[in-house]
């Protein structure tokens, strides 16, 4: 393995600023826990968004922060307040978080969130884009990231892509009546391996596969 590049919505560090005094400190618990291990086994990066604003930083203090998280091999995908809102506490999580957990009842349905959430996925794209050089393996995590699989693949059709569900994948019943569900399965299915917690997940998954797209299903294995 060359060089390996970990994506979530989040980075497993967080960056405190005061005054000209620049500090990265390690998130603790959930993701950031589980893979720290796995990103200083190998030559990896990890790519994210550091949970800051820059738009009131100064140019000097946006290279101070980038420097800062270069030597914790973090890259920040930097995200507008907007963006925040409409993609993060929006779409991903007043649409898919409840409609993945059953609560169907409280999901949201926005086109303009809808729309944040692909901007998004295209920028975490561009980024890896721009850090590509080198990688063989990606591995992208959770529903903040769904669109992302099939956005690497189509650009980077040689590099081998993983993707783990960290939350439940419903039933077909459940998934059909989301406006948006084929994006989100294409998106999903730009991955070679899928990951998801429990043999349930993976069979709602694939039975969603085969009722929306058709697609041969041999055990756990999809011919597209």
């Amino acid at each position: 393995m060359d060089r390996f590049l970990i994506i979530s919505n989040r980075l497993p560090v967080q960056i405190q600023m005061q005054d000209e005094n620049i500090e990265v400190i390690p998130s603790v618990g959930g993701l950031a826990t589980g893979m720290v291990s796995v990103s200083k086994s190998f030559k990896s990066s990890w790519i994210g968004w550091s949970g800051g604003n820059r738009k009131k930083l100064t140019q000097e203090q946006t290279k101070k922060v980038d420097a800062a998280l270069l030597t914790e091999n973090c890259i920040d995908v930097n995200l507008t307040r907007e963006e925040e809102e409409l993609y993060y506490e929006g779409f991903s999580n007043k649409t898919l978080w409840p409609l993945f957990h059953y609560f169907s009842q409280f999901v949201e349905y926005h086109e303009e969130q809808w729309k944040a959430y692909q901007e998004v996925n295209r920028k975490f794209a561009d980024k890896i884009a721009e850090n590509i050089e080198g990688v063989d393996k990606i591995w992208i995590h959770d529903y903040h990231l769904l669109l992302l699989p099939q956005m690497i693949k189509q650009r980077f059709p040689e590099v081998t892509i993983g993707f783990f569900l960290h939350i439940p994948f419903p039933s077909y019943e459940l998934f059909r009546v989301l406006p948006w569900r084929m994006e989100i399965i294409n998106g999903m299915l730009g991955a070679d391996l899928l990951g998801f917690h429990t043999f349930d997940y993976e069979r709602h998954f694939m039975s969603s596969v085969r009722r929306l797209l058709g697609y041969d299903i041999n055990i756990n294995q999809i011919s597209l």
